[in-house]
């Protein structure tokens, strides 16, 4: 397959999709609910926002979460104007992610304080650490509001619009201490300081987990993160929405995970510019999604296995032996291993490879021996008594506690919620194939390898009846593109957020248009992120062992925790 990138021809004018409000929601009666906690109300593509008052954060929040139903915070995004800063709160439903609704916090350029969310939403801890450590919004009330990605020490916030980035940083070196000691020194027991990582195999990248020892039991973690901080978003913000983003998003979650990560950019940069995908770069596309999906939880099984049982086993070289197929597939397809670069706003950027013949075969031949392979897997593993040992009841994540903090993906399925955007939010040709949500009530490290097991199963149905359609579909009827305007520039202040099921859950992306053709806001919704922060949740009270097997089950990858 030539490398060399044909694109279609290039059109001055977008095809213009009529945009559909969110169905299901009341935005009056909502409106009505909040009371006087709201000054405004803006529209945005996906939904309403609701501009309220900077004192009123959580009597809006809880009004909406407790009386309204929407109990999942996707995401906090926070920018800088000309003359004030703004958080957004982004909501949706476990029920229903369709409904959707924003809350909207102005505060004044002088002094940016507005009341933190973490009393209502857990997960707001996290996300409204980074929009102080980036952006600068202070949250009043937060119980640790300090830097998460850069340093105690660092001077200025990267992402504020009088940031001088020439400006020398100095970070001094100070020793360790337990800063937990008095809490936990109860009298009869000793607790002790363990710094796990950030050099560890054990931490899937670097990562740093501050852990309090009470004996062998975990008294408290903290995760430190921030180490492979790549200023993800600021590059974003540095690029036109037509072709110089979509090569960023492979590398955040870089696990073969590319073509989801792409897609998430696509679906709020298609919403942002109404721009029209084809019916067959949709089938394309969700074939070369699933295809990604199964070689990313080919890593996460091989790596977790590792953990457990703490060799180089032959169940990791069998995962590495499968993951290998499917990126041969991938390469193929796209002309690259990992770094996809495949899609485009408007579809994809080349046919599948000819011929085409081969390349189906190719396919049908993985196909065909996966029921096998994932037969032996769960022989080799589901069934083992020492993987039972160390993964039934441990890292357990009850289902309310996994919704405030935000939790998506197999992590989130293997705790009973029943969430997935391929089916709850349809995108791309998901809702005219059969299929299946994954789910277990277990609650534990075994559900979630077991979930991610049966997910490879349903992702290889998906890509069968993707194939079966593409085998049959009209040579004239093929368009591998809309036509996209050369110059892409969305209306000043269009603002969209939008979602994806990557392999670790839900990958969203907000982006605010300036007018220009570059984002003025691009702001990434990491799963790993979320997923990652309830881990004090699952390992506390529990052994270091025990520690050691929830962190892998989270399948986390650095460089998207950190973007």
């Amino acid at each position: 397959m030539s490398t060399q990138e044909e694109e279609p021809a290039e059109s001055d004018e977008a095809e213009v999709v009529e945009e559909v409000p969110t169905p299901g929601v009341d935005y009056d009666a909502l409106e009505d609910l909040l009371g006087d906690a709201v000054v405004g109300r803006e529209t945005h593509t996906n939904a309403e926002g609701f501009v309220v008052r900077a004192d009123r954060v959580q009597d809006a929040l809880s009004v909406l979460k407790e009386e309204a139903g929407f109990d999942h915070l996707s995401l906090v995004s926070a920018q800088e104007y000309e003359d004030r800063f703004e958080s957004i709160y982004h909501l949706k439903k476990y029920d229903d992610p369709t409904q959707e609704v924003s809350v909207v916090v102005p505060t004044p350029r002088d002094d940016p304080v507005s009341q933190t969310a973490e009393p209502v939403f857990r997960t707001a801890d996290w996300h409204e650490r980074e929009a102080y450590d980036l952006v600068g919004v202070e949250y009043d009330g937060h119980p640790d509001l300090r830097r998460i990605l850069l340093p105690e020490t660092w001077q200025g916030h990267p992402l504020g619009l009088d940031y001088n980035q020439d400006r020398p940083q100095i970070v001094s070196f100070e020793e360790h201490e337990n800063p937990l000691a008095d809490s936990y020194n109860e009298e009869g027991s000793d607790t002790m300081f363990l710094n796990i990582g950030p050099h560890h195999p054990a931490t899937h990248g670097v990562l740093h987990l501050k852990t309090v020892l009470d004996g062998e039991q975990v008294a408290d973690v903290e995760p430190d993160i921030g180490y492979l901080h790549r200023c993800e978003e600021q590059m974003a913000q540095s690029g036109n929405y037509r072709h110089q983003i979509m090569p960023y998003p492979d590398r955040w979650d870089y696990a073969s995970a590319g073509i989801l990560n792409e897609w998430a950019y696509a679906r709020v940069a298609e919403d942002l510019n109404d721009i029209e995908v084809p019916e067959y770069a949709q089938v394309i596309r969700t074939m070369s999604a699933e295809l990604c999906r199964i070689a990313s939880h080919c890593l996460a099984l091989g790596t977790f296995c590792l953990d457990i049982y703490g060799d180089f086993t032959a169940i990791f070289m069998y995962a590495m032996r499968d993951r290998e197929v499917v990126q041969n597939i991938l390469e193929d397809l796209t002309g690259q291993r990992m770094m996809f670069n495949y899609l485009r706003l408007g579809g994809v950027v080349w046919d599948l490879p000819e011929p085409r013949e081969e390349f189906f075969e190719n396919v049908r031949d993985f196909l065909d021996e996966l029921p096998e392979r994932l037969e032996e897997y769960h022989d080799l593993i589901t069934s083992n008594e020492l993987f039972q040992a160390r993964c039934v009841d441990t890292g357990v994540l009850e289902p309310e506690v996994a919704k405030e903090y935000g939790v998506t993906g197999p992590v989130a399925r293997a705790s009973g919620i029943d969430y997935d955007l391929r089916r709850d939010d349809p995108y791309g040709y998901y809702e005219n194939l059969d299929w299946d949500v994954v789910t277990d009530d277990g609650k534990d490290n075994y559900s979630r390898l077991l979930v991610r097991l049966r997910e490879v199963e349903q992702s290889g149905r998906i890509i069968e009846q993707c194939i079966d359609l593409l085998e049959d579909w009209p040579e004239d009827d093929r368009e591998i593109q809309s036509n996209v305007p050369r110059t892409l520039n969305p209306e000043e202040d269009k603002e969209a957020y939008r979602s994806v099921e990557a392999a670790k859950g839900e990958l969203g992306i907000y982006i605010r248009s300036d007018g220009t053709g570059k984002p003025a806001r691009f702001k990434i919704r990491s799963p790993c992120f979320s997923n990652l922060q309830a881990l004090p949740e699952m390992s506390n009270g529990e052994y270091i062992p025990d520690l050691v097997a929830t962190l892998g089950s989270l399948d986390i990858i650095l460089g998207e925790v950190d973007r």
